[in-house]
């Protein structure tokens, strides 16, 4: 926010929107001075000459701090409203909520604030300190004096980067890599908002998304590490992951771990996209918008208890420096002690703990610069033992490993920056950078083979000490300009990418298991026989530019490409092996969409990906990147000014030089394709004051179309439906309380890579129910709200139970 006195001007659909804000601020200055300002009511709102004053409306305004809760009303109500930073600095609203005039709705917001707002004869309204007794009632002079700030229509822009209004975004930076209108963009995307998460009362990334189309989530059922099991269009997501626009990627079983309570927002593009982000799996990617100073202030408290001792204390606290607004700073953080639904014989429950601490700071000091430093701390400690044991082709309630040995820690800290420079009006310099280490300290014991006698199973011990480091850097210069007709929004950058993981893995021995006298607790010793002791340094630098062509304000044509250079060195110390790879590759895209006047949004698009392979073949020659390319025809709708988007895709997506591997000699071939497409159908948005709605429906053809096993040929990869459809709906009264409810499908899915067995089709159901007012907010959520019983997958012989029912009660509380 600007400091006091500064006059700030945000541009909007009103009359004047010819004039810059400058010389708003200056005509009226001016004209109050020289007394064309009009005489002030002195009433406080209470006003109701205007017929447009007097009807009702509906607002959705939540509790928070004030001055964006005036931006937000008067960009609902088309209102001009005037006041002062330092008025609203520090004071908070309860927000309005349901059907109010005008005026009512002023009153509401303003309650406890110590302000009143006054009419001037303009039609606008202005803010004054209420007056104590001593004081006057304010003057028609004192309003010509008066520096303002004038919020009127459409103060409240959504950024790309910043918090969803509603169920709807508006804009994205995932899909590429410039602030773009959804409608504008060639290629499928969902976004969900802090607000939808909190609706749905999601605790993972898996339950963020598992609402939108092309989406399989949860393939081994509930994973209390902390791991994600995502398939997209058919496809793993495991090197697909990215955190405000920069890659997370894994090293073997380490993997980058979040959590929902951190993000602003959470994307998902669908469908190749290695021309913006580089190396990728063919499905997409999931891009993870955290949370970051935004100048207001933020004071929030959340308090969580639920099913199978849930317990979590989160904060999120932001503001400004004082009065210095060139320094804004936030601090989020969580403590989850918790443990899983699944338990041993003997009742010992696997338990997990979880800290994060995510501290930022922004420093803007004018309009034309902002620098924001990031900080992330993430530990996570965990049982380490999901798997039962299948004795005589049944599934038993016996656990594979042991709770005095299994166990997973795993460190994740990080540190980063955002700088972004507009050079002028047309040309705008961006840098984002983050450097990550990870180390990891995993424990397992596994069933190795079953004896004669049909009752013992032995097992073995393993452990991984695997840390990983990693660096990423994205470099870009953005400019517009305009021929004629046409308008350019070019773009032009380069990305950086290093990562360093080093493996040391052993296995040994382990306690055998009795079926039917199964003991735990049993003393296990540290494996001492070497499975890996090598490091895997990986480099990639990628230089791309793209073309965004806008013709005669309808057709959008988006044009790009990329090359990538990918080195990639692994020292094997156990073997006295040094392997090198290089791979130089090329991606494309190519996006046409017309705009038509009543929002619909018809587009079609080409696009590509590529992910490296590590290894070699039968004959010592390293494997090539995988590539996927796709076809994507669609249709989207959304309004001007609704809180709706409806969108929908049909897609063929080829994924070839896929890994495949002989089952008889495991000799190694890049042979291997794959062919996805389908249809996928989503709607979002406010179908009634105060109903908030979304969506999906998928279709989608997964088949192996050539492979080194013959028999996996025209089968469907293992895990993956045919069909998803989900519903969800959320009302909110106009006394602050409200429910949701939703349902989930998901198809049969393979058990193998032949196609020998399939779980059957499932459906589920979720709840919740949500009381706020004031600062509070209070909302109790179910998942599986009927607790069905099954199976999510049984892959070669070991099953995982899909979610039980759980419930979660959640406090929230937004102070001064």
């Amino acid at each position: 926010m600007p400091t006091s006195g500064r006059h700030y001007t945000h541009k909007n659909k009103h009359p004047a929107q010819g004039i810059s804000g400058s010389a708003l601020c200056g005509l009226a200055l001016v004209a109050a001075q020289a007394g064309m300002v009009g005489t002030v009511n002195a009433q406080a709102i209470p006003d109701t000459t205007s017929q447009a004053q007097a009807s009702r409306r509906n607002y959705d305004i939540p509790a928070g701090s004030l001055a964006p809760a005036l931006r937000s009303f008067a960009s609902a109500a088309n209102l001009p409203l005037s006041f002062v930073p330092d008025q609203t600095e520090g004071k908070r609203t309860a927000g309005v909520r349901g059907q109010f005039t005008q005026q009512e709705a002023l009153v509401a917001l303003l309650a406890g604030s110590g302000l009143l707002a006054v009419r001037l004869d303009s039609g606008g309204y202005v803010l004054r300190n209420q007056p104590t007794p001593a004081d006057n009632t304010p003057t028609s002079s004192d309003a010509r004096t008066l520096p303002t700030v004038r919020v009127t229509a459409d103060a409240e822009q959504e950024t790309a980067i910043g918090p969803v209004q509603g169920y709807v975004a508006r804009r994205s930076l995932t899909a590429t890599k410039t602030d773009t209108p959804i409608l504008e963009v060639p290629q499928s995307i969902s976004i969900i908002g802090r607000e939808e998460m909190e609706a749905r009362g999601a605790q993972d990334i898996m339950e963020v998304i598992r609402y939108s189309p092309g989406l399989v989530t949860g393939t081994y059922g509930p994973d209390n590490r902390g791991w994600e099991d995502i398939n997209l269009r058919g496809f793993p997501t495991y090197y697909s992951n990215y955190q405000n626009g920069l890659a997370q990627t894994p090293f073997g079983v380490t993997y980058y771990m979040t959590d929902p309570y951190m993000f602003e927002r959470v994307e998902v593009l669908r469908g190749p996209s290695s021309m913006v982000f580089g190396q990728g799996d063919a499905g997409g990617i999931i891009n993870r918008v955290t949370k970051l100073p935004t100048g207001e202030r933020i004071r929030e408290i959340e308090l969580q208890y639920g099913s199978f001792q849930r317990k979590q204390l989160a904060f999120d606290i932001g503001d400004r420096f004082g009065g210095n607004t060139d320094l804004s700073y936030r601090l989020v953080g969580l403590n989850l002690d918790s443990n899983d639904q699944d338990q041993y014989p003997d009742g010992r429950k696997l338990n997990r703990t979880r800290s994060v601490f995510a501290p930022s700071l922004r420093w803007q000091p004018d309009a034309t610069t902002s620098f924001t430093l990031y900080g992330e701390f993430f530990k996570n400690s965990s049982s380490e033992d999901p798997y039962y044991i299948n004795a005589n082709g049944r599934l038993t309630n016996l656990k594979m490993g042991d709770y005095s040995y299994s166990g997973l820690k795993q460190e994740q800290n990080s540190l980063g920056y955002r700088l972004e420079n507009r050079l002028d009006d047309n040309w705008t310099f961006r840098q984002n950078f983050r450097y990550s280490h990870i180390t990891l300290d995993r424990r397992v014991v596994w069933a190795d083979s079953a004896g004669e006698d049909q009752r013992t199973i032995y097992r073995l011990a393993r452990t991984w000490n695997d840390p990983l480091t990693q660096a990423v850097m994205d470099t870009s210069v953005q400019g517009k300009f305009r021929t004629e007709s046409t308008e350019h929004t070019v773009l032009a950058g380069v990305d950086w990418n290093r990562s360093k993981g080093t493996a040391l893995r052993y296995r040994g021995a382990a306690p055998d298991l009795d079926l039917y006298f199964p003991v735990y607790g049993m003393q296990i010793p540290t494996p001492d026989e070497p499975l890996a002791n090598y490091t895997e340094t990986t480099r990639q630098i990628g230089i791309y530019a793209q073309d965004q062509i806008k013709i005669d304000k309808r057709w959008v044509v988006t044009l790009g490409g990329r090359q990538d250079h990918v080195r990639q060195t692994t020292e094997d110390r156990l073997n006295q092996a040094i392997t090198r790879q290089k791979d130089s590759v090329f991606s494309g895209r190519a996006g046409l969409t017309y705009l038509f006047e009543n929002g619909w949004a018809p587009y079609l698009s080409y696009a590509e990906s590529f992910l490296p392979n590590a290894g070699l073949d039968a004959r010592n020659d390293p494997f090539k990147p995988s590539r996927g390319k796709q076809v994507e025809m669609g249709l989207k709708y959304q309004p001007a000014g609704s809180k709706l988007l409806l969108t929908g895709a049909l897609f063929d997506l080829r994924k070839t030089n896929v890994v495949s591997y002989d089952p008889v000699t495991g000799e190694g071939r890049q042979i291997g394709k794959q062919r996805s497409r389908g249809l996928e159908l989503e709607a979002k948005g406010e179908l009634m004051p105060g109903l908030n709605a979304t969506a999906s429906l998928t279709w989608m053809d997964v088949k192996i179309l050539q492979s080194s096993d013959i028999d996996e040929v025209g089968k469907r990869p293992t895990a993956i439906p045919k069909q998803t459809a989900s519903v969800w709906l959320d009302y909110v009264m106009g006394n602050g309380l409200g429910f949701g409810g939703g349902v989930r499908y998901v198809g049969s899915r393979p058990n193998d890579e032949h196609n020998t067995s399939f779980e059957p089709s499932v459906t589920l159901a979720d709840a919740s129910v949500h009381y706020e007012r004031g600062p509070w907010r209070f909302a109790l959520s179910v998942s599986n709200l009927f607790d069905r019983k099954y199976l999510s997958i049984c892959y070669h012989g070991e099953c995982y139970r899909g979610n039980l029912r759980t419930a979660t009660l959640t406090a929230r509380y937004r102070f001064q």
